[in-house]
Formats: structure tokens, C-alpha cells, sequence
């Protein structure tokens, strides 16, 4: 595969946490997932740690890694696999598990991997934080925005946040034509268009307020209607 300039960016860069505001079907899930096959291989009894908000799409993401790892064809040899685990003859493992805070406690990492990130509860993602304490693990999340909430939207917008931050829209993959993008926007909404394509984090269709409109109404230059008493 020849990566894109972000890809090779991405695997070739020195960072401690990753976000991956990226367009559907530009590349990020097959980035990720040889970020999680390098970490894999290059060291032995290291754990990759892969989660989803679903079971079905942790086991597409492994399903990736292991496309990977048969084109690669790498000389360290493969122990063990299901559907949500793989292990490799150096003792290293990648384990695909549902994005929920209970199923991801108990580890301790070298590298996690959040898919659909947006989607993967603020619980879970709190979560996973221990376990990168004493491996020095690296954290990577990658998503297309789920509107203005949740640890993702935070993490992106909050510049006191020590992220490597790469966003990729339909108009930067080189595998998207014009005529393509025009289309998906006439046929899906401009709404969910910018939301799929453009990795815009808008307000959802269920809000009763704009987010606007909502931070326009909080001024600390008026007193309090009522005291603390």
C-alpha cells in the first residue's frame, strides 16, 4: 500500500495521543490498524487494545489488522486468533473489545485504539486512561464527529489539550472525486454531509437550543438573579 502524506505522517511521528477527525472511506481504520500491527511486532508481550462502540465493528477493525498482517507477511509468526483476538508467537497481542466501561478495565497497554471514537462513551474513554500510566502507552482515537458533546468533541475543541490533531475531508483523499462529493451532498443532506465528509461538529437534530445560542446567554458582566444564599 502507499500511504497517503497523512498516513506516512501518522506512523512515522513521534506523539503520545492521537485524534483522527477523518472523512468516511479515507484511510483512517487502515492507518490505525498498522499502528496497532507495528506495536504488535516490534516489541515482545505487548497488548493492543482495540475498542468499538459495537462487537461487530471491534471485530472489522481486527479484521483489518489481520489483512494487514497477511499481506506484511512479517517473520514473526502467528500463535493464536479468534474473532476479537489475535496473538502473536512474541507474546504480543491485539484484542478487539465493545467500547463499554466495564469490559475494558483489568489491562494495562501499550497501545489503544477507540474507533469510532465519537461514539465510544465518555465512561469507557476514562477508562482506558489508567492503563497507560505506567506502560507509557500511546492512545489513538479516530471518528467522524458525533455533534458538540461527548470526549471527543472536548478532546478536539479544548486547545489545553497536548493532542496530535489530523483532520482529512472527502476533499483531501485522492480516491474521492468532485462528482462523487457533490452527489453524497445532494443525496444525504448538507447536514450529515459536512458531518460524514467535511468532519464539522455540528449541533444534533434532536437539540432544543442552538449551542450558540446557549453559550450567547452566559455572561459572567451580570449578577446573579439570586444570591448564594
Amino acid at each position: 500500500l502507499a500511504p497517503d502524506p497523512w498516513q506516512q505522517a501518522l506512523l512515522t511521528s513521534d506523539w503520545e495521543r492521537a485524534l483522527l477527525n477523518c472523512a468516511r472511506q479515507s484511510g483512517k481504520t487502515t492507518a490505525s490498524a498498522a499502528l496497532a500491527l507495528e506495536a504488535a511486532l516490534e516489541a515482545t508481550d505487548n497488548l493492543v487494545l482495540i475498542l468499538a462502540p459495537a462487537r461487530r465493528q471491534s471485530k472489522e477493525f481486527l479484521r483489518s489488522v489481520r489483512s494487514l498482517y497477511r499481506d506484511a507477511a512479517p517473520d514473526v509468526g502467528l500463535d493464536k486468533q479468534s474473532e476479537l483476538r489475535l496473538r502473536l508467537e512474541n507474546e504480543s497481542r491485539i484484542i478487539a473489545l465493545p467500547g463499554k466501561e466495564g469490559t475494558v478495565r483489568g489491562y494495562t497497554a501499550d497501545l489503544v485504539i477507540a474507533d469510532e471514537a465519537a461514539r465510544v462513551p465518555d465512561s469507557a474513554y476514562v477508562a482506558t486512561r489508567p492503563m497507560l500510566a505506567v506502560s507509557g502507552g500511546r492512545f489513538v482515537g479516530l471518528s467522524t464527529p458525533a455533534g458538540q458533546r461527548g470526549w471527543f468533541y472536548t478532546a478536539w475543541s479544548d486547545p489545553s489539550q497536548e493532542w496530535e490533531r489530523v483532520k482529512v475531508t472527502g476533499h483531501d483523499c485522492p480516491r474521492m472525486s468532485d462528482e462523487f462529493l457533490e452527489q453524497e451532498r445532494q443525496e444525504m443532506g448538507d447536514w450529515q454531509f459536512r458531518n460524514e465528509y467535511l468532519g464539522e461538529f455540528q449541533d444534533t437534530t434532536d437539540q432544543l437550543y442552538r449551542t450558540e445560542d446557549i453559550e450567547a446567554a452566559v455572561t459572567s458582566e451580570r449578577d446573579p438573579l439570586f444570591s448564594s444564599e
